[in-house]
């Protein structure tokens, strides 16, 4: 079966979803589908369809005869995706450490790949990169698990995680010790060993969420 090509609808969510993630859409921006659509390059039919979805996933709110607004994260939602996000790639990296040797070894260099991103990206004092490699080391390893479920419902908190990560990259003092948590996961998953795989992803998770909320405690911020 041929694949499917990408719609108008599709480009348009791809590209708002991108401005959310990004922040040139901040929490709280508000326009019309129209303006979306103007400042993005795209029509105005596809934005609006495409909104729709956006906001089955939280990320947008349609107000009625306001517009959309960027949906806005308070730390008991950070806590929350936290939540969701420390049990889902747990699992996910147990089940990677289940697939066969030769799968397991693909996994293992893609993961080190990104976290090597990661590492020249804090090197040379590049936040975004390091952001960007980050999102792509859990993504990759929530996808590692061979299971769409997962890697549905882990795509639609993660975006609302990765928001929340590029927003508090500059008050964060200890981005060196994910590497460090990283390579954890990834030897796990090299041995095939899925209880120490699923126990170093939930520790990774748990430290950076022990981390962030009181930092935004701290620092008075009731929003992201």
């Amino acid at each position: 079966m041929a694949e499917r090509r990408p719609s108008r609808v599709d480009d348009a969510y791809a590209a708002v979803k991108a401005a959310i993630r990004d922040g040139t859409f901040a929490p709280g921006y508000q326009a019309s589908a129209q303006e979306i659509a103007l400042r993005l390059g795209v029509s105005r039919t596809p934005v609006h369809e495409a909104v729709l979805k956006l906001q089955e996933e939280g990320l947008v709110r349609i107000v009625p005869k306001r517009g959309i607004v960027i949906c806005a994260l308070a730390p008991d939602d950070v806590r929350e995706i936290y939540d969701v996000m420390i049990a889902i790639e747990g699992r996910a990296a147990e089940l990677a450490a289940a697939r066969p040797a030769t799968e397991r070894a693909g996994i293992v260099a893609r993961l080190s790949a990104h976290n090597d991103r990661m590492a020249e990206a804090l090197a040379r004092g590049d936040m975004r990169a390091w952001g960007e490699a980050d999102d792509l080391f859990h993504r990759d390893l929530v996808d590692s698990a061979g299971n769409g479920r997962i890697s549905r419902i882990a795509r639609t908190v993660g975006d609302q995680m990765h928001r929340a990560r590029m927003l508090t990259l500059h008050l964060r003092g200890n981005l060196g010790a994910s590497a460090g948590e990283h390579d954890a996961v990834i030897a796990a998953i090299g041995n095939g060993d899925g209880p120490a795989a699923d126990a170093a992803a939930r520790r990774h998770r748990q430290r950076t969420q022990a981390e962030l909320l009181p930092l935004l405690a701290a620092w008075g911020l009731k929003h992201l």
